[in-house]
């Protein structure tokens, strides 16, 4: 008579070529499927669906399959071809060619990627609503050329010529 119980099943689960939890994860610790790590629970976030409470995946895996997932559901990219992008960049941002290229920058009407920059970079060509004309006349600001028009009708303004 075959013995049945947690030993046998690991072995018919192994023979068959599946995977199987580890048996000597200590008190307090999870093995993340994942990584295969053991790590403390503090490293877990929490699934009160879960028989012990606790999710599939450690944090850190979990944080790794987060960026690769939103890197394609909204930009429809790789995290390779991010990398690609930011080495044909050299590493920095294509705007300022100081800070390191962090961040993809897209076309909000069509969804094109345009190229990695960094935060600064990027948040101030969104704060301008990626409207070049807002930005050429930031640009003319910079330089000392401010804009100042008048007030011909409400709400209708004439530029200086």
């Amino acid at each position: 008579m075959a013995a049945y119980g947690a030993a046998h099943y690991r072995r018919r689960r192994e023979a068959q070529g599946k995977s199987v939890r580890r048996a000597d994860v200590p008190a307090g610790h999870k093995e993340c499927r994942t990584c295969g790590e053991v790590k403390p629970h503090s490293e877990w976030h929490r699934n009160s669906t879960a028989t012990d409470g606790l999710a599939t995946r450690c944090k850190a895996c979990k944080a790794i399959q987060g960026r690769a997932g939103h890197l394609k559901r909204q930009y429809g990219m790789t995290e390779a071809q991010r990398d690609a992008m930011i080495a044909s960049q050299f590493g920095v941002c294509t705007i300022c060619l100081a800070a390191p290229a962090i961040h993809v920058d897209h076309c909000h009407t069509t969804g094109r990627v345009r190229g990695v920059l960094c935060f600064n970079c990027n948040s101030a060509i969104g704060k301008l609503g990626d409207d070049p004309d807002s930005l050429r006349r930031a640009i003319a600001y910079l330089e000392g050329n401010a804009w100042k028009p008048t007030l011909v009708a409400p709400g209708v303004y004439q530029l200086p010529s």
